[in-house]
């Protein structure tokens, strides 16, 4: 159950939100239509055909009261019913060329007015604040949010610094290790883009929602070694097996460029990282203890052959 401080904030989030966008007085952004007008034009706008029911649901808006709209809609020309194919009792319901012209004027009032609000802001601090909306849609979505699709892509500029951050940060809460922990992510990181070869190298940033969840990359180690480095699944990504995705990933492009085998350095608590590695095929090839992190671990270098390798199964 949310705290009442949290059901408060969001309450007064939505206040504010929408008065600042003018969606609370008589009609919509100085039109002659209301906003459950508006929101049926958009909604219609998007699906191009579409039963009333699933705009009831999907609106939470009276059927009564939306009959009434689309008839109004009828009369005005915005709107035409055609058969249901798949239910002889349904029609569907499509805007027409008058319609779509109206759809398009709203949606500019709108994109016109939503720009204005944020003329002030800088590039960084509209990237941060596409980022919050993503994070707050996926939050209230009722989906579920553990579920959510994820991307992957290549790296640009500040990934880096992001993937030495969220390392450190987790690495120090959850397991005490010390600043040797940080400087040395951070020299890899700094190595990799140094001397970067796109030819053999890559870098894997996994997005949900333009938020980054996690990482992986594959350096070349010389004599057709690839190296697998900076593997991270933020705690907010578990479960989705992001982690063996991305190890996937790793392994497939280091067959295309043709390395004969991957080898990487972990430590003998990332259990279960170390359970993945054993499951894609890795095997340990060399241990010794350590205390460069501060706690005694046991260091471990792990490897996979890759002569006639396919990719291992999830």
């Amino acid at each position: 159950m949310p705290s009442v401080r949290t059901t408060d904030a969001v309450r007064a989030f939505s206040r504010f939100y929408t008065a600042r966008l003018g969606v609370v007085g008589p009609t919509y952004l100085g039109t002659n239509y209301t906003l459950s007008d508006a929101r049926v034009i958009f909604e219609l706008h998007t699906r191009e055909k579409t039963r009333a029911a699933d705009l009831v649901r999907d609106l939470s808006i009276d059927p009564a009261y939306l009959s009434r709209i689309v008839s109004r809609f009828a009369s005005d020309g915005l709107l035409e019913a055609s058969p249901d194919p798949d239910d002889r009792r349904s029609r569907l319901l499509a805007l027409t060329a008058s319609g779509m012209k109206e759809a398009e004027r709203l949606t500019a009032l709108s994109r016109n007015e939503v720009g204005a609000m944020l003329d002030g802001l800088s590039a960084a601090e509209a990237a941060a604040l596409e980022t919050a909306l993503n994070t707050v849609e996926r939050y209230l979505s009722p989906r579920d949010r553990n579920k959510s699709a994820y991307t992957l892509r290549g790296h640009r500029a500040g990934d880096m610094g992001w993937i030495v951050e969220s390392q450190a940060a987790f690495y120090v809460r959850e397991y005490g290790w010390n600043d040797r922990f940080e400087s040395m992510v951070a020299g890899l990181a700094g190595s990799l883009l140094a001397d970067f070869n796109a030819a053999r190298e890559r870098v894997w940033i996994a997005e949900r929602d333009g938020a980054r969840i996690g990482s992986i990359v594959l350096a070349d180690g010389g004599e057709q070694v690839g190296k697998l480095r900076l593997l991270y699944v933020d705690e907010a990504a578990r479960c989705l097996g992001l982690g063996s995705r991305l190890v996937d990933e790793c392994i497939a492009f280091a067959i295309s460029v043709g390395y004969r085998k991957i080898s990487l350095w972990t430590n003998d608590n990332l259990t279960a990282a170390r359970s993945l590695y054993a499951r894609k095929g890795f095997t340990v090839t060399d241990r010794a203890a350590h205390t460069m992190f501060g706690p005694q671990l046991i260091g471990e270098t792990w490897e996979l052959n890759l002569s006639g390798n396919s990719i291992a199964a999830s």
